[in-house]
């Protein structure tokens, strides 16, 4: 009988990213990623083992088009 996982199915390929692209992405540090995680203020990376972890890449991209919002917002006002 063949093992059943019970994991949401797939609705898009999700792209994942690793600390150097999410960096020259963001423009952010290491050290000013981390601190936004530990803050709330940037999304948390996904653990791909014991060393490795990764960020889902519409993740990052949501945050960067946040602060595109807020730019906006506080020009506008």
């Amino acid at each position: 009988m063949p093992r059943k996982f019970n994991s949401p199915p797939v609705v898009a390929a999700i792209a994942l990213e690793r600390l150097p692209r999410v960096k020259e992405r963001t423009c952010l540090s290491r050290s000013e990623i981390y601190r936004r995680i530990a803050t709330g203020d940037f999304p948390t990376p996904v653990k791909l083992g014991e060393r490795a972890s990764a960020w889902a890449a519409h993740e990052v991209s949501a945050w960067i088009a946040a602060r595109i919002v807020a730019r906006n917002e506080a020009h506008s006002e």
